[in-house]
């Protein structure tokens, strides 16, 4: 909570990608998500001054992973009623990734 705290905003992949695609031209942001997101930022606001508030980010590998044909996949697998690459996780995992997710979907 306290790298929120100290932004002057947050939220969403989409709320982060429409205020800077929004913003004028010359403004310059730092952001703090997955690194492919900000180099595409980047690319798509030429006029802008946008970086990673990591400069060590590497890209994540499990972000490259969804595709539309893989989801695609999955997704039709569902309506034949198999799940696929189902992830079990502990009991104690479960619940603590719950309190994560609350507090990330509590966010404003």
């Amino acid at each position: 909570m306290e790298t929120v705290d100290a932004a002057d905003i947050n939220g969403s992949t989409e709320t982060i990608r429409a205020l800077i695609n929004d913003s004028p031209s010359g403004s310059a942001w730092a952001v703090g998500t997955e690194i492919s997101l900000v180099n595409r930022l980047a690319l798509n606001n030429p006029d802008k001054t946008i970086v990673c508030l990591d400069p060590v980010s590497c890209p994540c590998s499990t972000m490259y992973r969804i595709h539309p044909a893989y989801l695609l996949w999955v997704l039709e697998g569902l309506v034949e009623g198999e799940v696929i690459n189902e992830i079990s996780v502990t009991e104690e995992v479960r619940s603590e990734s719950m309190v994560a997710l609350e507090r990330m979907l509590a966010l404003k």
